[in-house]
């Protein structure tokens, strides 16, 4: 049945009104949330707000290296030490290594560009920082719903946003309702907020339907994928940031991996390969696999556990990128616009900051009386603040880097190093990217096959191994959330051509091609192990699958991510 079909059937929905709903419970949206119940305090509004998370709690999605920035924060909470905020650990020392298969230099301090130093900032579990965050946000009255998707943008006659519909819980794999079917209800707001992290699927909805992307650059993303390690003791070195390039990417792929000490003899490390690289046979989870073993990186870990695991797509955060951040009766906060930097490999002190600035924006329009207008202050505080002045200042980074990496390596030395010195704080050239992530595939006969050695399951390890310590769990009968707009692509043009390369940019083994019993090949979709990485949604080079969100609760639920 279709989901008009369900509607006409069992409806129509309950409906729940508020202000302001939210969609998305990390830090853009739970700073959203916080800010404007605390600019109603301050000024004696009043201001319903709700929260909601597609994950079994606020945090269980969330996943990022993380360093962190503690100015946003700093702003919204002055007092975020006494409130008991886990920024535990400072920054105590940047390494920034050069690989190659055998060796390794160490940028001289002196040699740093300004986007490595990490002075001030914290080594953090983003989820932990998220679920104190979630918190504080109950604790001024927000309303937060964990485990409910935000299924379908609701519009009223005039084609604004007038809210959002939860996901259908009892759907079965045939699309029938089954005994435990419950409808979606409706949650109503005067604005509706996205907050749905990289490529939400509500978000990229809306770019496309109300054209915000008109005229700016092409987006462009990369996949990242962590591991958190236990160590021994002896090999603890709390607060040091250690940032790779080189090996394992050869010259035409952007990448490099990090490595963070936490407290308590912990290491939380990955790898980040831009989406535009070209090779098929290149597989981002098996880059990782094989950076770990480089002695520079294994001198941190060997003797240690693995004891989560997760990936997840980010934006590469260029201002020239960022779409028009509202419409009628909503806006796009946080990595649902772009605002990471890459530059910095920073987003969440920019998603807490994107937050705010939409917060006060929403709070002006309510106390005015207005309803599903366009929040055209929201854009006018971003260009004025500071977050606007970072990334602008960083906006050149990653399309560098798109030239190769001496072009990268050599124009992030002049802009962040050399400028600097003379005083000039801003490049004065812009460049542009106008070509996506997918259309960079070549055909896997015009590359190099990659070999990958077989993992020793103590320091590399398999895809079903890593998905089981991500805890990733979905009801089983339910329709898969991993579409395909034509069945018969994966097969006639992906595998003919570019020889299959969803079955490795998938971090979780999601996709494979299998022999149907007459010998043909079909693409078989293990949704269950999905952790909602977007990657396939991104990567795909005929953009054939759509992510769409399974039931509520399903997914990853990470620990210490």
């Amino acid at each position: 049945m279709t989901s008009a079909d369900l509607l006409a059937q069992f409806g129509p929905r309950e409906s729940m009104e508020y202000d302001v709903v939210i969609v998305g419970g990390g830090p853009a949206g739970l700073a959203t949330a916080i800010r404007l119940k605390q600019i109603a305090a301050d000024k004696g509004q009043e201001i319903n707000v709700v929260v909601l998370e597609k994950g079994s709690e606020p945090g269980a999605h969330i996943l990022s290296g993380a360093v962190m920035d503690p100015r946003a924060i700093t702003e919204l909470f002055p007092d975020w030490k006494e409130r008991g905020a886990p920024l535990n650990q400072p920054v105590t020392g940047d390494d920034l290594l050069v690989l190659n298969e055998t060796g390794s230099s160490r940028t001289p301090d002196w040699l740093m560009p300004r986007n490595f130093h990490n002075h001030g900032c914290y080594v953090i579990s983003l989820g932990a920082v998220t679920k104190w965050l979630a918190e504080q946000a109950e604790s001024l009255g927000v309303e937060i719903f964990p485990g409910f998707t935000a299924a379908e943008v609701l519009f009223d006659e005039q084609d604004r946003v007038r809210g959002v519909a939860t996901g259908n819980l009892g759907i079965g794999k045939d699309g029938e309702p089954h005994e435990g079917f419950q409808l979606g209800m409706e949650l109503l707001g005067k604005y509706t907020v996205f907050a749905e992290g990289a490529r939400g699927h509500l978000g990229k909805q809306l770019i496309a339907r109300f054209g915000l992307n008109a005229e700016r650059d092409a987006q462009t993303h990369a996949i990242g994928i962590k591991e958190l390690w236990e160590i021994p003791a002896d090999k603890a070195q709390p607060g040091r940031v250690v940032h790779t390039a080189g090996w394992p990417m050869n010259d035409d792929t952007f990448g490099g991996g990090f490595l963070y000490h936490l407290e308590g003899n912990k290491v939380t490390l990955g790898f980040v390969i831009g989406l535009d690289y070209s090779n098929p046979w290149l597989s981002p989870f098996e880059e990782l696999q094989r950076w770990k073993t480089h002695p520079a990186i294994r001198s941190h870990i060997e003797g240690g556990k693995r004891i989560s695991y997760g990936a997840r797509a980010l934006n590469n955060g260029t201002p020239q990128a960022l779409p028009k951040l509202v419409f009628p009766g909503g806006a796009l906060v946080g990595c649902d616009a772009g605002f990471l930097n890459a530059a910095r490999i920073k987003g969440s002190h920019a998603a807490l900051k994107s937050g705010m600035l939409c917060a006060e924006a929403l709070a002006e329009a309510l106390a005015a009386g207005r309803s599903q207008d366009e929040l055209a202050a929201f854009p006018e505080k971003f260009q004025a603040s500071w977050l606007h002045e970072e990334l602008w200042t960083y906006r050149n980074f990653k399309n560098w880097f798109k030239k190769g990496p001496l072009v990268g390596k050599l124009m992030t030395g002049i802009e962040h190093w050399f400028l600097p010195k003379v005083g000039v704080t801003t490049p004065p050239w812009t460049t542009h990217n106008l070509l996506p992530d997918h259309i960079k595939l070549l055909p896997a006969d015009q590359c190099p096959k990659i070999d990958y050695p077989k993992p020793d399951g103590v320091l590399t390890f398999d895809r079903l191994s890593s998905v089981f310590i991500s805890n990733t769990n979905h009801e089983e009968n339910q329709p898969a959330h991993l579409t395909l707009k034509d069945d018969s692509v994966p097969v006639a043009t992906n595998l003919a051509r570019f020889a299959g390369p969803e079955s490795r940019y998938c971090p979780a083994g999601v996709y494979e091609f299998v022999k149907s019993d007459d010998g043909s090949d079909r693409l078989q979709i293990n949704a269950q192990n999905c952790v909602h990485c977007k990657t396939c949604d991104i990567k795909d080079p005929t953009q054939n699958i759509i992510w769409v969100t399974p039931e509520g609760g399903g997914g990853p639920n990470y620990a210490g991510m």
